[in-house]
């Protein structure tokens, strides 16, 4: 078995890990809104300079948006490990392999911010460029799944899971 089917598996069996359920348009819409404000956010703390925040609050929008897409297949998932590993197996060929790297380092970027106190020095046009660039490309993405690709997929995180239900 490949390492992330491991691991997507090991996700499952955590209390807070993967878990599938009914597919949400208003699940989606909630945390595509939290991006939203999370980007909103970031731009407030970059121009205040206040960088660590900034650095997180792009994390954030940047994990609700992927949230918002997973939510729209029924998935939910409140490891973000898990749901990056997630996101990672189920949209690798779907979507730009810089995507999920961008999305590993933002998470890797907010953990440095917010729990080593070294100063974060950014280029605030770039991070907000770069967080908006990413919501709109998963913004992008959601609105391109046909059911077809949202059954597939739900299939492939059943198969993913347990072995049950893989698309052929």
């Amino acid at each position: 078995m490949n390492p992330i089917k491991k691991h997507i598996r090991w996700c499952a069996r955590q209390k807070n890990g993967i878990k599938t359920s009914t597919e949400s348009i208003v699940l989606q819409k909630a945390y595509l809104q939290k991006s939203r404000s999370a980007i909103k956010s970031m731009e407030i703390n970059a121009r205040e300079g206040v960088n660590d925040w900034a650095v997180a609050a792009s994390y954030y929008a940047r994990y609700d948006a992927v949230y918002a897409l997973l939510s729209r297949l029924g998935i939910k998932c409140e490891i973000h490990d898990c749901t990056i590993a997630l996101f990672k197996y189920l949209f690798s060929g779907k979507i730009e392999p810089a995507l999920v790297q961008e999305l590993e380092r933002s998470k890797d970027d907010r953990i440095d911010a917010q729990y080593y106190t070294a100063t974060i020095q950014i280029n605030q046009n770039k991070l907000i460029a770069d967080t908006k660039n990413f919501v709109l490309a998963i913004e992008q993405a959601i609105s391109n799944l046909t059911k077809s690709e949202i059954k597939s997929l739900q299939a492939e995180i059943r198969w993913a899971l347990n072995g049950e239900g893989r698309a052929s």
